[in-house]
């Protein structure tokens, strides 16, 4: 048995933020947005009030029609964000009471960028022990509530979305997870990190005024880092499973930055285009942005289509993922 998605819908908010949009909130230029990162325009959920659950219940509306699924019938719902409703509860827990969910349990994954990743190699251990049989799996996030609109070096990269998906068990060997390899190694809590609003730096007028719930980065670094670990754990895989570049029918990498998306892709052998790429539109969603791609591009993909997924994010944590596509 391995885990295989059997649906896929996402939710994505109607307000559009342009990098013409940003050129008058901080010191940049689209030229300069552009060139960098490969990012012209990302969504965002404008209304107050409303968190990472409100996209992420639309989502699963949309998947429980897509599928005739019942809401009765999920065992399980998983919530991979970094951007929770709130504290507590989990976000998993809101997204199932919106929806309906009452026979299941569930919870939030937190590993940054790598939160698809790291969400679905937990729901494929469950699925191959027998525990869970229909999963929902969400990932969302609302970055811009935790994005400095006064950071020129932050503000242009982030983005607004949630994509829900319905795993369930299969035999087939010509579907589903097939491998996986996860990685963290906590140095990049230096790097990247969101310094105030947990239990060292609890929510004060100081922390407030210092602006440090907002995301902190470290650009050069952790450019540097993303790109030899994503191509690292991503030809590994390659290896571990004799594949060729010939074999690989598409590489879906974390929608991060352009030049990290290229040089992953290139390290592995790869052509552009089989590097599927969506960061112009939708900027970085964080652990949503893989599952983006799939959806986008999911009327692209043949049943059996190998599929190498890579990621890289806060923590550090990276990974990748040798994938069948089975829709």
């Amino acid at each position: 048995m391995r885990a295989v998605i059997k649906g896929i819908e996402a939710s994505l908010p109607e307000y559009i933020l342009t990098n013409a949009e940003i050129e008058k909130l901080v010191d940049t230029s689209d030229e300069w947005i552009r060139e960098r990162t490969g990012i012209v325009e990302r969504r965002i959920l404008k209304q107050d009030g409303l968190g990472t659950s409100e996209m992420g219940a639309d989502a699963v509306r949309k998947l429980l029609a897509a599928t005739g699924t019942k809401p009765e019938e999920v065992d399980m719902l998983v919530c991979a964000t970094v951007t929770p409703d709130m504290q507590f509860p989990a976000t998993a827990n809101i997204i199932s009471d919106k929806v309906g969910i009452k026979n299941a349990w569930g919870f939030d994954v937190n590993a940054g960028c790598c939160g698809f990743i790291y969400s679905f190699s937990t729901v494929d251990a469950l699925v191959r022990a027998g525990r869970a049989k229909k999963v929902v799996l969400v990932c969302g996030e609302r970055m811009s509530g935790i994005t400095d609109y006064t950071d020129r070096n932050t503000c242009p990269l982030f983005g607004d979305a949630a994509v829900a998906m319905l795993i369930e068990p299969t035999d087939s060997p010509d579907e589903g997870l097939v491998d996986y390899e996860n990685h963290v190694d906590g140095i990049g809590r230096h790097y990247l990190y969101q310094k105030a609003g947990g239990s060292m730096y609890p929510a004060s007028a100081e922390t407030v005024a210092r602006r440090e719930h907002y995301i902190i980065q470290d650009g050069k670094t952790v450019f540097k880092y993303a790109v030899s670990n994503m191509a690292d754990v991503s030809v590994a895989m390659m290896a571990r499973h004799g594949l060729k570049p010939d074999d690989i029918a598409y590489l879906i990498p974390h929608q991060a930055n352009l030049r990290i998306l290229s040089a992953t892709g290139h390290r592995m052998g790869l052509s552009d285009d089989k590097i599927l790429v969506n960061i112009e539109h939708l900027g970085n969603t964080a652990g949503t942005s893989i599952p983006l791609v799939l959806w986008e591009f999911r009327d692209r993909f043949k049943r059996g289509d190998n599929l190498i997924i890579s990621a890289f994010g806060a923590g550090f944590t990276w990974g990748a993922m040798y994938y069948k596509w089975g829709l």
